[in-house]
């Protein structure tokens, strides 16, 4: 299958990945647990968007425990998450470890994002959900990309938990035969990249009424951007698919963003 213009991946084949986590992630325990902290500026800050839907924050922030030191989290809420954030008691570990930092925003996931990126001082953005599930052999994959492809958008191939309802390894295997044959990941993949490449692409549409992360990926196709796709999974919670329902809601999002991205297409072909 030929691949749309721009579409072309590094790192996004992922022969002998299963074999390979196992040791990988021994070794990036190892690597992290020997990385002591220093007092230099972050130069990775996370931005974490809490949505009103959210329920805890406990287990990824757990999770952030996987990052080297001196890492900068941002978690930014909104009016409908605002007690949850403030309520949320990390582990202390993590406050020795990390700088949290917690912003208000206004209701709006692309709102979040780009004020959670213009408070942050890191050299590079993460961009994850709040039910985001990392592993060690994400994070080394993560700052090995980083190091081979500073200015490209990072991303990782998307899992869904098995909180949902229906056939979800079929939604997982979807995200990835997209982002890997198409070129046209979601930000619930854990879109990184340098931050001064963020600002250039304008950041996230704050007008846009769905899919902000999906016309942020276009902004990159246009510009050139490499797409580094990484075989790392990245977990996500599938409450979704049980609340609305698997087909319907399975179908409305294939609806959004092919209708979103016929017309971002176009004008890739057409060079602007």
């Amino acid at each position: 299958m030929r691949l749309p213009p721009f579409a072309r991946l590094r790192g996004a084949d992922t022969r002998g990945a299963p074999q390979q986590q196992q040791t990988r992630t021994a070794g990036a325990a190892q690597a992290l647990s020997a990385t002591e902290p220093s007092t230099a500026l972050p130069a990775l800050s996370i931005v974490v968007p809490v949505g009103p839907a959210e329920t805890s924050l406990a287990p990824l922030l757990a999770e952030l425990l996987l990052l080297p030191p001196d890492c900068e989290i941002l978690l930014v809420d909104c009016p409908g998450s605002r007690e949850l954030v403030q309520n949320c008691h990390p582990p202390d570990s993590l406050l020795q470890r990390h700088q949290l930092r917690r912003l208000e925003a206004e209701q709006g996931r692309a709102h979040q994002m780009n004020l959670g990126a213009k408070a942050a001082r890191g050299e590079f953005l993460w961009f994850l959900h709040a039910d985001s599930r990392l592993s060690p052999w994400l994070i080394q994959q993560l700052f090995e990309g980083l190091r081979a492809a500073p200015d490209g958008l990072h991303f990782f191939r998307l899992q869904f938990d098995n909180d949902g309802q229906g056939p979800m390894e079929i939604n997982s295997l979807g995200a990835h035969l997209r982002s890997a044959w198409l070129g046209v990941p979601f930000g619930d993949q854990g879109f990184c990249l340098r931050r001064e490449l963020f600002d250039s692409l304008g950041g996230y549409d704050e007008t846009a009424p769905y899919g902000e992360d999906h016309l942020l990926l276009w902004a990159a196709r246009r510009r050139r951007i490499s797409l580094c796709y990484h075989p790392a999974v990245l977990g996500t919670s599938a409450r979704k698919y049980r609340q609305a329902g698997w087909g319907r809601l399975t179908l409305r999002y294939q609806i959004y963003w092919i209708k979103q991205a016929l017309p971002q297409y176009w004008r890739c072909l057409r060079g602007r």
